[in-house]
């Protein structure tokens, strides 16, 4: 069990960030210290709605406040990395929202530093905690499937009028949500992978990262496996219902996401379906943060809303997190698992840009 010790904690990042405030609040190992955004009238409304007394518009301001344990970051994709490495060289503990980075220059500094600091680094991977993963993971575990054949993972989402980093993106540099269940199943990290691209965005939208499909599917070979997972990801001008998804074939059971929102998946045993209900794992979080698998807060973060809430997973990261830094577990995923993780969707656009070319996954 853990001690009653309390991690002091800042949040970086006030929008999709403020669905972890009240989760932090309750956390009987977390005090929530600080909140960080760079527009002041932002921030002052949010501090003074959670009674957050520490603010700050700067973020080098907070990192040299020495009250600060653990920065949460919740910013722009671009400044994931750089203010990840700012945090940990500042002996602060990191979680990040996905992805960890967009470049893997990037990916091996974090790694080397996250060593170097001896602090807990830990992308906040909301799929790998989601009720359907550990649904998943449980029978798994228990050996219900049998044995693991093959893994699929599909996000597809509608990112008109997201902010414009956003515009035009890679549709692979954003795929830790499809990637990690597939390897968080086997435990093992991605070796290999190979991506075609399909389909073409307007030529506004290809202008800012050179970047022309629509649509990117990639397979990756797992390490020390002979299971190779699937993965597609759209971004841009393609019709599909918001899916963040992941399909498991076992040699006994398989378990397939459901094709729509609001059904329920279904479980193959053989050649006979059944739809199953995926039940809350509320019971393995802190009475005092069990709610929170339900709903949040109110703040009406489009991710939250076109993610269906993420699964229920927002309390389990921030356990996670909290119980790596007080050392009761470890980091999943650490920042070597992590840089795995993101990298498979680096490489996979590499590949795509090169007609498809199997490309090696770097190890640090």
């Amino acid at each position: 069990m853990a001690s009653d010790q309390k991690i002091r904690v800042a949040i970086v990042g006030l929008g999709f960030g403020a669905e972890f405030i009240p989760i932090y609040k309750e956390h009987p190992n977390a005090e929530m210290y600080a909140i960080c955004r760079r527009s002041a009238k932002h921030l002052n409304e949010c501090g003074d709605k959670w009674d957050i007394k520490v603010r700050y518009t700067d973020f080098n301001e907070l990192l040299a406040d020495p009250n600060v344990d653990a920065v949460h970051i919740n910013s722009p994709i671009p400044d994931h990395a750089p203010q990840s490495l700012a945090a940990l060289r500042a002996g602060k503990h990191v979680a990040c929202t996905v992805p960890m980075a967009t470049t893997i220059d990037e990916c091996r500094d974090l790694v080397l530093a996250q060593r170097q600091s001896g602090k807990v680094y830990m992308m906040m991977e909301t799929v790998v905690y989601s009720r359907e993963y550990l649904f998943v993971k449980e029978l798994t575990d228990k050996g219900e499937l049998g044995r693991i054949q093959f893994m699929r993972g599909s996000h597809q989402q509608e990112m008109a009028g997201w902010p414009g980093y956003w515009e035009g993106l890679p549709p692979m540099h954003y795929a830790t949500h499809c990637v990690s269940p597939c390897l968080a199943l086997v435990g093992q990290e991605a070796e290999s992978v190979v991506c075609h691209g399909s389909g073409r965005i307007a030529d506004n939208l290809i202008a800012k990262y050179g970047s022309p499909f629509a649509v990117e599917t990639a397979t990756f070979k797992i390490r020390n496996s002979d299971v190779v997972a699937e993965v597609t990801r759209s971004l841009f001008e393609t019709a599909r219902q918001y899916r963040e998804s992941f399909d498991v074939y076992g040699s006994k059971v398989a378990f397939e996401w459901q094709q729509i929102e609001g059904e329920d998946p279904v479980l193959h045993y053989g050649e006979k379906p059944q739809r199953v209900k995926v039940p809350d794992y509320a019971h393995l979080l802190p009475e005092a943060i069990r709610r929170f698998t339900g709903s949040v807060t109110d703040e009406g973060h489009l991710s939250f809303i076109q993610g269906a809430g993420h699964g229920g997973s927002h309390p389990h990261l921030a356990h996670n997190w909290l119980m790596a830094i007080l050392g009761e577990r470890p980091a999943l995923p650490d920042a070597a698992t992590s840089a795995n993780w993101t990298m498979v969707g680096i490489c996979a656009h590499q590949s795509a840009m090169k007609g498809g070319a199997r490309i090696d996954l770097p190890r640090f």
